[in-house]
């Protein structure tokens, strides 16, 4: 053999005490013998396989040229690639045109290209991983006073989960039939059910209505400006979901993860109390409540005790460790939903100083609707809006109004926007002027008692952008004393909670 040539590499090729990478070098060879004797099987392969996945750097090369030719619509074979190899000093020294023909020769088989092309990307992975516990190693012995082990272990589990994707391959092209099989079969479930949604039910009949339920893969944005009555109904609808997975045994609602990152897990527990009790949470909260009002709350407890819905306090939590949060809590109990209350308060996963807060929120609406789609669940936002609602005369929020919105509108799958007229109502109440008569006065305020009976307990859920469906507003009723939203009915009939 000429000496300029290079050999075939075997596994045993060097004999050292030291323990190297693992590595399957004929198995590289076999999959570019195969690929070279019919081009057909780079199609089979290319989407779990990259260069940098194979051991030997000339394979790596020598792959990403076939590739190349492949993809412009010519055929990679020893004379299309000779002139190329003969020319790259790279490729010359491990033997140019003639490494390429002994690689030709090699060619057992093109049945089991596949299995070369997994043995090679398991290969790969297991070297990244090696390379990723050393990194590991040695940031923990390290020490930075800017980060905490905590922050290390996150970013670890970051890398950890994109090794894990890495090669994934997608669903790919399905028959038109298969697509629409499934569809029937959804529709089929939702007839079944009583409630007549496809998602998850939010509990609440005229929104199900418009919305069909939370849909899996879903990123819903709940928005609002502040005391619009966010986190309640984002409560409720966790809550009956919940409740209705519990009640049914699974078949409408399911298990609900609520990641709480303003108030802690005991502020939502009181909430739902008080929404079951009919007890004000406020009055809860200040031990304002009479003796036998105790025995109410242990039923209730004993009753809702065994609801399927997980609470996580933990404050400026990451998109990597809610990431990993929810893949447990799917593992070990199941899950349907994820509420996250709220965005704005969330952390992306990169890693230091942020620059950008713009684009730390279009990660985290990125990765959020990642983890729908990889956990084939429905995950509720909650999110702040801009003050400049506040600025106009009509106060109804619109989708520009989406605080630090980057990518939230686009990201999303449905935006709903929470507006209660009757906290600004209440907010601008009349003042006699001096120059005013009093009969004016009086009209003034008549009107504006009017128009607080007419929006009393009101409350609209604006749906502005729904990707499956219509949009529209729906009216609801909002108790606020026990923070309670339920479907709108002639208000007249309805106890009087105070707002």
């Amino acid at each position: 053999m000429p000496n300029n040539v290079r050999p075939l590499r075997t596994g045993a090729e060097r004999e050292t005490p030291l323990r190297t990478p693992p590595h399957n070098y004929e198995a590289e060879q076999a999959l570019l013998g195969a690929i070279l004797g019919n081009n057909l099987v780079f199609d089979k392969v290319n989407e779990v396989l990259r260069p940098e996945h194979f051991a030997d750097a000339v394979h790596g090369r020598i792959y990403e040229a076939v590739g190349k030719l492949i993809q412009r619509g010519q055929i990679a074979n020893l004379l299309t690639l000779k002139n190329l190899f003969d020319q790259d000093p790279g490729l010359v020294e491990a033997g140019g045109g003639r490494y390429l023909e002994q690689l030709a020769s090699s060619l057992v088989t093109i049945i089991n290209a596949e299995d070369y092309a997994r043995t090679i990307h398991d290969l790969f992975l297991r070297r990244e991983l090696i390379g990723l516990g050393e990194e590991v190693v040695n940031e923990a012995y390290g020490f930075d006073p800017d980060e905490t082990a905590t922050e290390q272990i996150e970013r670890a589990e970051l890398k950890l989960y994109t090794l894990s994707e890495t090669g994934r391959t997608e669903t790919g092209l399905r028959g038109f039939n298969e697509a629409l099989t499934n569809a029937i079969k959804i529709a089929e479930a939702a007839h079944q059910r009583q409630s007549h949604v496809t998602g998850v039910t939010t509990g609440l009949t005229d929104m199900d209505r418009k919305l069909g339920g939370l849909h899996a893969s879903d990123l819903v944005i709940l928005a609002g400006r502040p005391a619009m009555g966010k986190t309640a109904l984002a409560t409720n609808i966790a809550f009956n979901a919940a409740r209705a997975a519990h009640e049914s045994g699974g078949k409408e609602g399911g298990n609900v993860a609520f990641f709480s990152l303003e108030m802690s897990a005991e502020q939502l527990a009181t909430r739902i109390l008080a929404e079951q009790t009919a007890i004000s949470s406020d009055q809860i909260r200040r031990g304002d409540v009479r003796s036998e009002d105790f025995s109410t709350f242990a039923a209730v407890a004993a009753e809702l005790q065994y609801l399927p819905l997980f609470i996580d306090d933990t404050p400026a939590i990451t998109v990597a460790t809610l990431r990993t949060r929810a893949r447990r809590l799917k593992r070990q109990h199941g899950l349907g939903m994820i509420v996250v209350d709220y965005l704005q308060l969330m952390r992306g996963s990169t890693f230091g100083r942020i620059e950008n807060r713009v684009q730390e929120i279009s990660e985290i609406t990125r990765g959020l609707k990642a983890i729908a789609k990889e956990l084939n669940v429905p995950v509720l936002a909650l999110s702040q809006l801009s003050r400049a609602v506040e600025q106009r005369e009509d106060k109804r929020p619109q989708l520009a109004d989406l605080r630090e919105s980057g990518s939230i509108e686009q990201d999303a799958d449905v935006v709903m926007f929470i507006y209660r007229e009757q906290y600004y109502h209440e907010r601008a109440e009349p003042q006699q002027r001096a120059d005013e008569a009093p009969e004016k006065f009086a009209e003034r305020m008549e009107r504006w008692q009017d128009r607080g009976a007419q929006v009393h307990n009101l409350a609209e859920v604006i749906i502005a952008k729904q990707r499956h469906g219509p949009i529209g507003t729906v009216k609801m009723y909002f108790e606020g004393r026990a923070t309670k939203f339920a479907d709108w009915v002639d208000a007249s009939t309805l106890p009087d909670a105070g707002g």
